[in-house]
């Protein structure tokens, strides 16, 4: 089950790389040997969800103020150490809103540190799970013992249900797909994380 979730979602980043590359796309659905060639080339893969300890969501994780490389270093160092060579990493679109070049370059030092430890990148770019109503800034305190007591939602059901807003939304994936289309250190993308959970369920599809 993973793994044709994986092949999937690689097949959607290699359409979305054609679209933003400007190359003609005639939503050919691969062939089984095309599938098959490119998860013999990917290799097998073994990993996890990453955010460092000191970030309470995906948010803190890449604001300037709380990004941590010295934690992402040392705590992917202990993932390359059991054996993993794959994160899926959540990235959010307020990080970009609020300083887009610093956001980048921050997604670059992330990816410079898993690469040196041999570890290939899922970024994920909208999420429906957990607290909703994201705002940039200063994030809330870990609630001890509630299980994703922080996280937030990416871009959160304001957006998401509101179809005059998804401009920027759009903006922000094709920026950000731009900026890494040809970046090897990337395994693929994951567009949308659960969407329509937390009571969205169909809204979310469009």
């Amino acid at each position: 089950m993973k793994e044709s979730i994986f092949i999937t979602l690689s097949i959607i980043s290699i359409m979305l790389l054609l679209s933003c590359s400007g190359v003609e796309y005639h939503h050919k659905r691969w062939s089984e040997e095309e599938i098959d060639k490119w998860y013999i080339e990917a290799g097998w893969r073994s990993g996890a969800n990453f955010v460092p300890s000191t970030a309470i969501n995906q948010l803190e994780m890449w604001q300037a103020d709380t990004f941590d490389p010295e934690t992402i270093d040392r705590e992917l160092g202990w993932a390359k150490d059991l054996g993993f060579n794959a994160m899926r990493v959540y990235l959010h679109n307020l990080a970009w809103e609020t300083d887009k070049e610093g956001f980048k370059q921050r997604i670059n030092d992330y990816l410079e540190i898993a690469d040196g430890k041999g570890i290939k990148t899922i970024f994920v770019f909208f999420d429906d799970c957990w607290n909703d109503n994201p705002k940039a800034g200063k994030q809330t305190e870990p609630i001890p013992g509630v299980h994703n007591s922080g996280w937030i939602q990416s871009p959160g059901t304001q957006i998401v249900n509101d179809s005059t807003k998804w401009g920027n939304i759009e903006s922000y994936v094709k920026d950000i797909l731009n900026s890494f289309k040809d970046d090897e250190r990337i395994l693929f993308w994951d567009l949308y994380n659960e969407p329509g959970n937390t009571g969205q369920l169909n809204k979310s599809l469009p």
